[in-house]
């Protein structure tokens, strides 16, 4: 191994974190970041391409990012919320992720909606609530499964590294 395939074999590892960052935060996309930390480590001379493990991976990537996009709005729309709500939740989610309160991220998703229904389309409290809570579980749903999607490529990761540990860590 030289230390250029170290160096991917370390890139490759900070993309799969950053894809588990990113499954909590709108502007990075986790699931295809984790994935080309997958990529990253299979193009090191230390670990075998496995094009079918690579491509499976990239469909799993490819569909969770789709879901993404579906699963809050079905939530929002279940509920009874609009376009404003889901829009209200992800600014929400950013100004609680910049504030300093602990999990401000959901208590400024759900927050972003409820203002989002209430503001822009004029409806009740109650309707608003009701509409809020609809896009903050979407919101919820769609983050577990990127996270968990995220979590499993991150423990494929380490798996491949540890199965070929002695090539990877051989320098010479």
């Amino acid at each position: 191994m030289n230390y250029v395939d170290l160096f991917l074999v370390f890139v490759g590892l900070l993309l799969v974190i950053a894809g588990i960052v990113g499954s909590f935060l709108p502007v990075i996309p986790g699931p295809p970041l984790s994935w080309l930390g997958l990529l990253t480590l299979h193009l090191t001379d230390a670990v075998p391409q496995d094009w079918t493990f690579l491509g499976i991976t990239l469909a799993v990537a490819v569909a969770i990012t789709i879901l993404d996009y579906i699963i809050p709005a079905m939530g929002t729309k279940r509920y009874g919320g609009s376009k404003a709500g889901a829009i209200g939740t992800t600014v929400g989610l950013i100004v609680g992720l910049l504030s300093p309160i602990p999990l401000g991220f959901l208590i400024g998703a759900f927050i972003g909606a409820f203002i989002g229904e209430l503001s822009f389309n004029n409806t009740s409290t109650q309707v608003a609530l009701k509409a809020a809570l609809g896009s903050f579980i979407g919101f919820i749903a769609s983050t577990f499964i990127k996270a968990v999607v995220t979590m499993v490529f991150l423990v494929l990761y380490v798996l491949q590294v540890i199965e070929h540990k002695d090539v990877i860590f051989s320098l010479g």
